[in-house]
């Protein structure tokens, strides 16, 4: 929406048919005692979400990259491809939803986010903490009938979390852990074949190194429903999957949920 002359936020906001409050979050960089006609505001869908603290729930619109998007927010394009491990920053369809992360503190300036060599890696997201773990992420089942964990979750020497990865038996097919939606069911590089679930209460888990998918996007999967065959990792000749779990883009330990 573009601002006119003489407008307010609440006449912007009745004539979006939004809420004051929900335009405001959507566009924290807007000052409202200094609209400037032409300025454009962000209008929320109604499937977009916006809490005082993040992370976002944002709905891709034409011509979006992650790095137009994290200076909308005030973040940055490495904290947003870390809250969506499934979804390819190169590939974004318009109508997605994706996380968006907001910074913890105040933005630094470019020479003080860069290092010696002129980048800086993207922060890992801070681990969701149990306590704060909803009710219905409880005792759900392992992904596998017949597992070994060869890596736990938890960050490695660089400091970077990594996802777990499980061992398991050729012909072996991953479940899902909980009913959910199916919201990704495609090949990622240097991932193999990825499907991604979404269960009640904001949860995700991703089902990684798949030989072959075994559902298609937007089904309705139940508890124990085979996702997908395990691949065979080049590298190592195991049948590996890899089991990420995630609550509104913030990693969990699944041993604090899985059974």
């Amino acid at each position: 929406m573009e601002v006119q002359r003489g407008d307010t936020l609440g006449q912007l906001a009745a004539r979006a048919n939004v809420p004051l409050e929900r335009l405001e979050r959507f566009n924290p960089n807007i000052n409202a005692q200094r609209l400037n006609a032409g300025q454009r505001l962000l209008i929320p869908t109604q499937q977009e979400r916006a809490p005082s603290g993040g992370p976002y729930r944002y709905q891709i619109r034409a011509g979006d990259t992650y790095s137009s998007i994290a200076r909308h927010f005030g973040t940055t394009s490495g904290r947003i491809q870390s809250a969506n491990p499934g979804t390819s920053p190169t590939a974004l369809r318009v109508g997605q939803i994706v996380s968006v992360p907001l910074s913890s503190g105040p933005t630094r300036s470019a020479s003080a986010a860069t290092t010696s060599s002129g980048s800086r890696p993207a922060a890992s997201p801070t681990p969701t903490p149990s306590a704060s773990l909803p009710a219905s992420a409880r005792r759900w089942p392992w992904p596998l009938e017949d597992y070994r964990i060869v890596r736990r979750f938890g960050a490695d020497s660089r400091g970077t979390l990594q996802p777990m990865l499980l061992a398991t038996q050729a012909g072996a097919q991953a479940k899902s852990v909980a009913p959910g939606e199916v919201r990704f069911a495609d090949s990622m590089r240097q991932l193999g074949e990825v499907v991604i679930v979404h269960h009640a209460d904001n949860l995700q888990t991703v089902y990684a190194m798949c030989e072959r998918i075994l559902v298609r996007v937007g089904q309705q999967v139940s508890t124990g429903e085979p996702l997908c065959n395990v691949g065979q990792s080049s590298s190592t000749q195991r049948y590996d999957l890899l089991f990420d779990l995630r609550q509104g883009g913030k990693p969990i330990d699944p041993r604090q949920v899985l059974r």
